[in-house]
């Protein structure tokens, strides 16, 4: 079985996700790590950003995989090199090559080849996978949205000012919606489910009752 899980960026989907593989003893395919294992190849190989085509052809050449938590590339584990800063600074080059993305939905799609997964991201049930069992987008009001990343920033030490939070989220929205390759888009065979004042338990336990079919 694949479910999808899609949605705007702070709507919960990867918290969501990985909980929901867990819920319901599914493998969680974490498409993100794979965005940036490609841009941290781009750094390691010194790619000139300003040529696509050179982390397109990169991108064809590389074994990327998400298992049990962990990111391989190449067989390598950079689980933890994908998170750093300075891939987070590139991997919208890896995000919006059309190239890029056409290879990894492929190695999406050889991923879950036989296998029960839980998978989240923009364009998950319109592109990746469009005959999933079950499909969901994941939304929730900008401000709740806004008010989890303060939390999340708070909670890591870090300083946050909600409305710089809330201004660069409503930007990253209309950029999601707009992208020429896998735009944000709600599948019409998507159960959109609203996640304001929902902790995140009550949100999974919604979903796997979808999932069972109850």
């Amino acid at each position: 079985m694949i479910i999808t899980i899609d949605g705007p960026a702070g709507a919960g989907k990867s918290t969501v996700a990985r909980q929901l593989a867990q819920r319901l003893g599914f493998d969680f395919l974490d498409t993100g790590a794979m965005y940036r294992a490609v841009a941290l190849a781009g750094l390691r190989a010194e790619v000139d950003w300003g040529q696509p085509d050179q982390l397109a052809r990169l991108a064809e050449r590389l074994t990327i995989t998400t298992r049990g938590g962990r990111t391989m590339l190449d067989g390598e584990d950079v689980t933890d090199a994908v998170r750093s800063s300075e891939v987070t600074a590139v991997t919208r080059y890896a995000a919006d090559h059309p190239e890029v993305r056409r290879r990894l939905v492929e190695l999406q799609r050889q991923a879950a080849q036989g296998r029960d997964i839980v998978t989240e991201g923009r364009d998950q049930g319109t592109v990746a996978f469009p005959d999933a069992q079950l499909k969901v987008f994941l939304v929730a009001s900008p401000e709740e949205r806004a008010r989890r990343r303060v939390e999340d920033q708070r909670t890591r030490g870090e300083e946050a000012d909600y409305d710089r939070i809330l201004a660069d989220q409503q930007r990253r929205d209309r950029e999601d919606f707009d992208r020429p390759v896998g735009p944000l888009r709600k599948a019409d065979d998507a159960v959109e489910v609203e996640t304001d004042g929902l902790s995140v338990d009550r949100v999974v336990e919604r979903l796997a009752t979808l999932a069972r079919g109850e």
